[in-house]
């Protein structure tokens, strides 16, 4: 199959570096509200297996939607899904076929596997904590070749989360059970064409190593705008992934905090604007470039919409969840997220509070107010443009950029549903 997230590879998959997984956790609480977390090898789930899953679940355990909690890593070493970016890959029909079959199959596994997790259930206690590792960059502030020197220098810029939120589950003898664990940095160390989790891959097998028995599941933090800093060699992947590794280890030994028996969710669509869509006579002028280009498919596509009558999207339903885990909050957002919104939630509800990115659907880049405002052309730095602006079109989306009030849109989201938590 054709691999998802670059959109510059030549052939598709050649080959294994480590299994590609999908994990489920179910907890129940003392009142018997169950919540579902599944983590996942993935570029990003998208919104049709995202609805697909959780209809099923619904139908097969009563689960409603703001229970289950769909996580990708990421990694760009995994398979394009449908109805995901594929504008920048030279996709024949047996390449759409076989994404059809392995999307329908993912999502019969998501099913079953949470069945499974179900019948697993049993007495346990859960913990909350928090550790922290320093290898992701923001990558607009920083040119990739020069972060070894300004590393050593102590000169890095740019706004960055290192902390590693991290829930434990023990069983009653104290065994660990599952550990669950997040970080916010692209999944991007490796670019070759072997099926491979990255970092993330590597941190669950190592954490599965040392702790026989449990199952070690990764979710992404807002990380679009960092970056695994130097990368593209296996051995850095290795690297990053025991460091992440050794910082949930320091969480096991740390006396995390025990977290009451009581779940509360919430989860809202929540309308997001996309900014102007592209004219007729821009996408024309894209649309006589070489097929080649996925900017050239971007433009035939939408000028196919256009003549068949179709009016472009205008908004797109965006997934806000949130969750109460014993007092623990977990804000869940959909699409690539930046940095900037990990901060101001912690800023608003606590430090402690853990953010994740690449959730239930990831549809585009989530960018800031301030990324969208520094990516409108001209741009002050030639580091900026592709979050807030040039990325919407990698993503098959008819807009060069979201709407200005993106940001306050989702942070009234997040406050209204925790708001409802409360009540």
């Amino acid at each position: 199959m054709w691999m998802a997230g670059y959109g510059g590879r030549t052939e598709p998959a050649s080959g294994v570096r480590h299994p590609l997984w999908i994990k489920v956790l179910v907890v129940e609480d003392a009142g018997g509200r169950r919540g579902v977390v599944m983590s996942s090898d993935t570029l990003g789930i998208p919104r049709t297996i995202y609805e697909n899953t959780v209809s099923a679940l619904g139908a097969k355990h009563g689960l409603e939607p703001s229970q289950i909690m769909l996580h990708a890593s990421h990694t760009h070493c995994g398979p394009v899904l449908r109805g995901a970016l594929h504008d920048i890959y030279p996709l024949d029909g047996e390449q759409l076929r076989l994404i059809g079959e392995y999307s329908a199959k993912l999502e019969e596994g998501i099913v079953e596997t949470v069945g499974r997790a179900i019948a697993d259930l049993a007495p346990a206690r859960l913990f909350a904590g928090q550790g922290v590792t320093r290898f992701a960059v923001n990558r607009r502030n920083n040119v990739e070749g020069d972060v070894p020197r300004l590393r050593e220098e102590g000169a890095l810029l740019g706004p960055v989360d290192h902390s590693v939120p991290t829930l434990v589950v023990r069983r009653p003898d104290g065994a660990l059970k599952t550990v669950v664990f997040g970080y916010a940095c692209h999944n991007t160390t490796l670019s070759f064409n072997e099926w491979c989790g990255d970092y993330a891959g590597f941190a669950q097998l190592a954490l599965e190593r040392s702790h026989a028995g449990a199952v070690a599941m990764f979710f992404a933090g807002c990380g679009a705008d960092q970056n695994p800093l130097p990368r593209r060699s296996v051995e850095l992947a290795q690297r990053y992934g025991g460091m992440l590794a050794a910082a949930v280890e320091e969480v096991l030994l740390d006396s995390p905090t025990e977290l009451a028996p009581e779940l509360r969710s919430a989860l809202e669509l929540v309308p997001l604007k996309l900014g102007a869509a592209p004219t007729r006579t821009e996408l024309d002028e894209i649309a006589k470039g070489p097929d080649s280009n996925y900017r050239v498919r971007w433009a035939k596509r939408l000028l196919a919409e256009l003549d068949a009558g179709k009016p472009f999207q205008r908004e797109y339903p965006y997934p806000v969840q949130v969750w109460s885990l014993g007092g623990q909050r977990w804000i869940a957002l959909g699409g690539e997220v930046v940095v900037d919104y990990a901060l101001r939630f912690k800023a608003e509800y606590g430090t402690g509070t853990w953010v994740a990115g690449y959730c239930n659907d990831v549809m585009a880049y989530i960018p800031s107010r301030r990324v969208l405002m520094e990516d409108v052309p001209p741009r002050a730095s030639k580091r900026w443009g592709y979050e807030g602006n040039t990325s919407m079109m990698v993503y098959g989306l008819p807009a060069h950029r979201w709407a200005d009030d993106v940001e306050d849109v989702i942070g009234f989201a997040v406050r209204r549903l925790l708001g409802r938590l409360s009540e």
